[in-house]
């Protein structure tokens, strides 16, 4: 396993390759949203995991950002008024974008193209921007970035 080089809270899926890295403020949602684009990627018959929720260890290997998960809550992920499930995982994964909160109203209702996250020093990645609230939250990820899930 890789080594940790930073523990950030967030919550981290894969789907189908394509490693997603769910960040924002407590009470923002990342759990939900993470384990509703799981379970759309299921109906869609695309591979998905759980990597981590709520502690994700990230560590840089040949300049690529890996998530990881503390063993001791590998597959589990907390459901906000439902509770802690079991999900499939993976140990670790590559990250590929971080999906950040977005802004339905304002001048930050349409985010910048080529949008880049530092998630801690040293680890950056694309930001793809997201409301809570959503029914179907994978759809509109995939909308935006087409190659998600291949």
């Amino acid at each position: 396993m890789t080594e940790a080089g930073f523990n950030i809270h967030a919550t981290a899926i894969v789907v189908g390759k394509t490693g997603l890295l769910f960040s924002g403020p407590s009470g923002w949602g990342k759990s939900m949203l993470a384990f509703t684009c799981m379970t759309e990627a299921r109906r869609l018959g695309l591979f998905t995991a759980l990597v981590a929720d709520d502690q994700v260890f990230l560590s840089e290997e040949a300049g690529a950002v890996i998530a990881a998960c503390p063993p001791s809550i590998a597959g589990l992920i907390e459901l906000r008024g439902t509770g802690i499930v079991h999900q499939d995982h993976v140990p670790q994964a590559v990250m590929h974008y971080a999906v950040l909160p977005g802004s339905a109203s304002g001048e930050n209702r349409v985010p910048p193209e080529g949008e880049i996250v530092s998630l801690a020093t040293g680890f950056s990645l694309p930001a793809l921007r997201l409301l809570t609230g959503v029914s179907s939250p994978l759809a509109i990820l995939m909308a935006k970035v087409p190659d998600i899930g291949r």
